[in-house]
């Protein structure tokens, strides 16, 4: 990858689904000197055109989405306490004494009642949102709108590590195929193809939906991560992907199945190149491929994916190798298509 400081930049930033502006400034300021043509269109999808050395056989459009999951205000309590709910699907499981930042400037922790303070039962349990509060440290209501407004956007505070083997950070879902789009753009592609980076993945492929009725393509590749379970306690069949393993395709989840002709090409491409190539073990999830696929008259659809730990938590988990692996397929196989070879 030529410019992998681009991926620090966009998981450091923060564009929950509904409010992806940072995300898709920093990506206009990368690309905009390397398209044909650009427009945002009215949910702040980003489309763009790019011609390469020969018009494209049949129109490609290749999709990541730029929103990643977070929180909302709801309420801020008498004693200064921050309600809160989901914007996208989070595991509970993972929330509590996390730091979090309140539109981008406000930090707080997750808390809930003291485990000393639990009975038996709530000792089971895991806490739901009611039951849970953002402290910003402040001691009054009054205090605390002074920082914090309802409707506010909260996202997880993170890190982000490149140890020269994996990537860890939030929001690995789906800046990580936002960054490689970029790579594609601004490489000399062989073809006509257009790329739409996309708005509101996590609160049910909205902005997907809505460019690919624009484009009207007929394929379309959704670069994305994807869960990968390779961890302890789960057997072999059931970790679905693993990290290191190359690039991930699958053949259906619970909003598409996909393009079989799609996948045959890809595995004989991954064979041919010496691309790793996997495929996911579970029927599970769904991404924007389930909202394009269904555009229109119908578009050939298929999703080359990362395998991600700890997707959707305040700390995923990447493999370089497989940036390269997911690459180099989505380039080959985009080439075949609007080739006409496919």
């Amino acid at each position: 990858m030529n410019n992998i400081e681009l991926l620090k930049e966009l998981c450091s930033s923060n564009g929950i689904s509904g409010n992806e502006k940072n995300i898709r400034d920093i990506i206009i300021s990368e690309i905009k000197d390397y398209v044909t043509e650009y427009q945002i269109d009215n949910l702040g999808n980003i489309i763009a055109f790019k011609k390469g050395k020969k018009r494209a056989e049949k129109k490609l459009m290749i999709s990541a989405h730029m929103d990643e999951v977070g929180f909302i205000v709801t309420d801020i309590t008498s004693d200064g306490l921050i309600k809160f709910d989901e914007v996208g699907g989070i595991d509970r499981r993972v929330l509590l004494g996390r730091r979090v930042i309140i539109e981008n400037k406000t930090v707080g922790v997750i808390g809930v009642k003291p485990i000393h303070l639990c009975n038996s039962d709530e000792k089971k349990k895991i806490p739901s949102y009611d039951s849970m509060y953002i402290d910003i440290g402040a001691d009054s209501k009054e205090e605390a709108e002074k920082f914090v407004s309802l409707g506010d956007n909260i996202a997880f505070e993170s890190f982000y590590e490149d140890n020269g083997f994996t990537i860890k950070s939030k929001a690995l879902d789906d800046r990580a195929g936002c960054f490689l789009m970029t790579e594609m753009i601004k490489s000399k592609l062989e073809y006509d193809m257009y790329f739409t980076f996309v708005t509101q993945e996590e609160v049910g492929l909205r902005g997907s939906k809505v460019a690919a009725y624009t484009v009207n393509p007929d394929f379309a590749i959704v670069l994305e991560s994807t869960t990968a379970a390779d961890v302890p306690d789960v057997s072999v069949e059931k970790q679905v992907c693993s990290v290191g393993n190359g690039a991930v395709i699958g053949y259906m989840d619970r909003r598409t199945i996909y393009d079989r002709g799609m996948i045959e090409r890809a595995k004989i491409l991954s064979e041919n190149n010496n691309i790793k190539l996997q495929f996911k073990k579970a029927v599970a999830g769904g991404n924007d491929a389930g909202s394009i696929h269904e555009s229109r008259g119908g578009v050939r659809t298929l999703a080359i994916s990362l395998a991600c730990r700890y997707l959707h938590s305040s700390l995923s988990l990447i493999a370089k190798s497989d940036l390269d692996d997911v690459y180099n397929l989505a380039l080959l196989l985009s080439e075949d298509i609007c080739g006409g070879r496919l």
